[in-house]
């Protein structure tokens, strides 16, 4: 079993509760907070998707557009000297700077995945 759920593009988490004897999980990678819980794996898994439907109606009933996991861009802090190494490194292949932080994302995500 992989530790994420997956359904209609959104992925949600699959956690433990030893004290209530049950597995729950919240939808990951959006600031909204949407939870589900289940007795058994089959019981999460269709919670989870409950979940996602009732949060994609409850926007379209609220003529709110719902978030999408990971937009695209992300702020990462680095450091200066990583900063200003990747920046020369970049310059020198003649690339923008989000050019080679996608080429090395997709590097490491290709050999770790």
């Amino acid at each position: 079993m992989s530790n994420m759920l997956k359904y209609r593009g959104y992925y949600g988490s699959i956690e433990v509760s030893t004290e209530d004897n049950c597995l729950f999980g919240k939808l990951q990678f959006i600031r909204a907070l949407v939870n589900y819980e289940g007795e058994t794996v089959s019981e999460l898994e269709k919670a989870f998707q409950e979940a996602v439907d009732d949060y994609l109606n409850t926007c379209a009933n609220q003529n709110i557009k719902p978030e999408i996991p990971c937009k695209g861009s992300f702020n990462v802090r680095v450091g200066h000297d990583l900063h200003l190494a990747a920046s020369v490194a970049a310059r020198r292949q003649s690339i923008s700077l989000n050019d080679l932080t996608r080429n090395a994302l997709s590097e490491y995500l290709e050999h770790h995945p």
